[in-house]
C-alpha cells in the first residue's frame, strides 16, 4: 500500500488475537513513533512498552478498580462513562487484551505534551497498519493520571515525577479469519474543509 491507502484503510481494532508480535515488527513501530515531530524537537516522549501479560492484567485489574469507583455523571465524556459503567459491570479490559500495549507519558509541565504524544500515536498505527497489525487508541490512562496505584506502577517503570500519561496504543493480530485488520474505510461524517 502507499501513504495515502496505509492512512485511509487504518481503522481501530478491539479484538486481538493471543498471539505475539514479532519483535522486529515491534521495534519499526516503536521507531515511527520516535521519529515522530515534536514541539520545538523537544523529543520528551516517554515510550512504555509492556507485553508481559502479567503485567497487562494487573494494570486492565487497576484500571477497573479505579473507574469502578468513579460516578457516572449526566454530561460526562461518552467514553470515560462508558469505562466506568463497564468496570462496574466487572470484565472491563481497557486495552481490549491486546499482546502489546504502549503508553506514552510525557512532562506534564510542558505545552506540547498531548501533541506531541499524539503524532508519535499517529505515527505507530500507520507503520502497524503496512506490518498487517491492528491497532486501538487508548485513554483510558491519561483518565487516571494521579491514581496512586497507577502513579505507582509506572514509577516502578522508570517514570519520572513530572511525567503523565498522555494515550496509549493497543497492538496485536486482529481477532479476524485472516488474523488481518479491517481495512475498509469509513465514510466521513464529520471534519469540515474550508478553503479560503
Amino acid at each position: 500500500m502507499n501513504t495515502y491507502e496505509l492512512i485511509t484503510t487504518r481503522r481501530s481494532t478491539r479484538r486481538f488475537k493471543d498471539t505475539a508480535v514479532p519483535e522486529e515488527d515491534l521495534n519499526e513501530i516503536i521507531e515511527a513513533g520516535r521519529f515522530a515531530p515534536s514541539g520545538g524537537n523537544n523529543q520528551s516522549t516517554h515510550f512504555f512498552v509492556i507485553t508481559d501479560k502479567a503485567v497487562l492484567d494487573k494494570l486492565a485489574d487497576m484500571a477497573q478498580a479505579s473507574f469502578a469507583a468513579m460516578e457516572l455523571k449526566e454530561g460526562m465524556y461518552p467514553s470515560l462513562a462508558s469505562s466506568i459503567h463497564q468496570s462496574k459491570n466487572g470484565n472491563y479490559r481497557f486495552h481490549y487484551n491486546a499482546p502489546v500495549l504502549v503508553v506514552l507519558a510525557n512532562q506534564k509541565d510542558y505545552g506540547n505534551n498531548i501533541a506531541d504524544c499524539a503524532c508519535a500515536l499517529e505515527n505507530m498505527m500507520i507503520m502497524a497498519n503496512a506490518l498487517d497489525l491492528g491497532t486501538c487508541w487508548i485513554n483510558q490512562l491519561k483518565w487516571l493520571n494521579e491514581d496512586p496505584g497507577v502513579r505507582e506502577l509506572f514509577a516502578s517503570f522508570g517514570a519520572e515525577e513530572n511525567e503523565r500519561i498522555y494515550g496509549a496504543l493497543a497492538i496485536g493480530y486482529a481477532d479476524t479469519e485472516d488474523g488481518l485488520p479491517v481495512r475498509t474505510p469509513l465514510p466521513r461524517k464529520g471534519n469540515p474543509v474550508t478553503v479560503i
